[in-house]
């Protein structure tokens, strides 16, 4: 325990929230993570411990494509994130491509995005070199020279490291050299990557260190590979990668935060961890605990931490990006929302796969979500989902004749005998991947939805999707619904 007695449970951030990017700046740390078909995107959080985290702003109101894991970095008084952009099918680019914004202040206003012109490369990291030059590393592990400003190329993408190879018996989804996160400390620059596959076994993702004395190379591998690695799939967080190496508040203690799967919960997608490292006589970092499950002593002057905490949003006030955000959504898709007497929203498309739902990251095993459904014209149709992808979700709607029952991704045979009506309201209960639902009219008493799911492989394995299951509310058809009185109760 720490000598203030405080210690925390990870995940630090819960929900699906991979690839932490994060960078100290005074005495308080920001962070933000993968958005990938989120609007807004890059969510921006910040913290004085390294253990509580608060919502902040949305660095990017309108993404240009799926937004893949980004690097932080600040210098000459300004702040850059380089975000690579991914096509995808709303968007106009046709490679990945790596772009920047920049502010003067992590709280924003953001730039727009600049396009760097750095084409079929992901998960840049920022370094400045011993001769005050910048630079960005990215998968492979490859580096390019940044202009002065930070706002262009100088030059190619060079390969300039090869990883460390791991013993072929160890059981991973892929080599995948990637994730490339670079600090210096003391004479020594050191480059944190990520290599084994961010999905597939449990045992697959873990972390590797390399240092040099000079960004140019060589880059040595540390003797004590891997830093941090799912060994059996007994432990309590899977496939534990993507890390940033950085000290705490105190300045002498050094954390590692990285992205998990918890055991049993690949359903809430890859969530941030924080852990303990140490640094060997040689100036090795290490990491202190096998498996970081359980109670771990929190950084010098850590607030007890928060735990999740139950919401109802009557929607007077549109909290886009701090509750929720759209999946996978063509531009200016906020013009389809207002707020009156609730949340007005514009139909789109011909059901939960067409449309772009409004979706809500949640981090507990079980919770429940309701919510009052209106539908506003004839044509409409409109419900209550877990919305892993436009391919796999369940749920409830209606659309003024019946009501329609979704899973698996697909509306099913059965016809629930609800009632024929253009409003009525919604429960569904996630009970550790059990989910049952109810409905009722207004001031009328719960009926139980007839039928169950299980929805324990709704999950980035079975979908080749590094996405997670969410409560969403969705608008199909034409014309408009209104949604009052969304409440989100965990239940564990």
């Amino acid at each position: 325990m720490s000598a203030s007695g405080v210690t925390f449970t990870n995940p630090i951030l819960a929900g699906d929230r991979p690839d932490p990017a994060i960078i100290r700046v005074g005495d308080e740390y920001w962070m933000t993570y993968s958005s990938f078909e989120a609007a807004p995107g890059l969510l921006l959080y910040r913290s004085r411990d390294l253990v509580n985290w608060t919502y902040e702003c949305a660095a990017l109101p309108e993404p240009l494509g799926s937004t893949f894991a980004v690097d932080i970095a600040q210098h000459d008084g300004r702040f850059f994130i380089y975000i690579p952009f991914i096509p995808a099918p709303w968007s106009q680019l046709e490679a990945p491509s790596i772009f920047v914004i920049h502010a003067d202040s992590m709280a924003g206003p953001w730039s727009e995005p600049i396009d760097l012109g750095v084409r079929w490369a992901i998960d840049p990291g920022h370094v400045v070199g011993e001769d005050g030059r910048r630079h960005l590393f990215v998968n492979g592990i490859r580096r390019i020279p940044l202009t002065d400003d930070g706002l262009a190329t100088a030059g190619e993408l060079e390969q300039v490291y090869d990883g460390w190879r791991y013993p072929d018996e160890w059981i991973t989804e892929a080599y995948a050299l990637e994730g490339p996160k670079l600090f210096r400390r003391g004479e020594w620059f050191y480059l944190v990557s990520a290599v084994g596959g961010t999905g597939g076994p449990p045992t697959g993702h873990m972390v590797i260190v390399a240092r040099s004395r000079s960004v140019h190379g060589p880059w040595e591998n540390s003797p004590h590979n891997p830093v941090a690695r799912t060994t059996d799939a007994a432990q309590a967080w899977w496939s534990r990668g993507h890390a940033t190496m950085l000290p705490g508040p105190d300045g002498d203690e050094w954390w590692m935060i990285s992205h998990g799967y918890q055991n049993g919960y690949r359903t809430l997608g890859r969530q941030i961890l924080l852990e303990p490292i140490g640094w060997t006589d040689d100036g090795w970092p290490v990491g202190l605990r096998d498996d970081i499950g359980g109670e771990l002593e929190a950084p010098a002057g850590a607030a007890p931490q928060r735990g999740s905490r139950s919401f109802d949003d009557d929607f007077s006030v549109l909290r886009l990006g701090e509750r929720w955000a759209f999946h996978a959504p063509s531009p200016g898709e906020a013009s389809r929302l207002r707020v009156d007497d609730g949340l007005v929203l514009a139909a789109k498309g011909t059901g939960p796969g067409s449309t772009s739902p409004l979706a809500l990251l949640t981090g507990d095993h079980s919770y429940e979500v309701e919510v009052d459904v209106e539908l506003l014209d004839d044509g409409a149709e409109a419900g209550l989902l877990l919305f892993f992808n436009d391919r796999l979700f369940c749920g409830m709607a209606i659309d003024g004749e019946r009501m329609l029952s979704y899973a698996g991704g697909h509306v099913t045979h059965w016809r629930e005998p609800a009632p024929r009506t253009r409003l009525l309201q919604l429960r569904l209960r996630n009970d550790e991947h059990v989910v049952t639902g109810w409905y009722r009219e207004p001031g009328g008493e719960w009926t139980r939805h007839a039928i169950r799911y299980e929805t324990s492989g709704y999950h980035a394995n079975t979908m080749a999707d590094l996405l997670s299951l969410r409560p969403a509310l969705y608008a199909a058809g034409t014309g408009a619904v209104r949604f009052r009185d969304f409440r989100y109760t965990p239940l564990s």
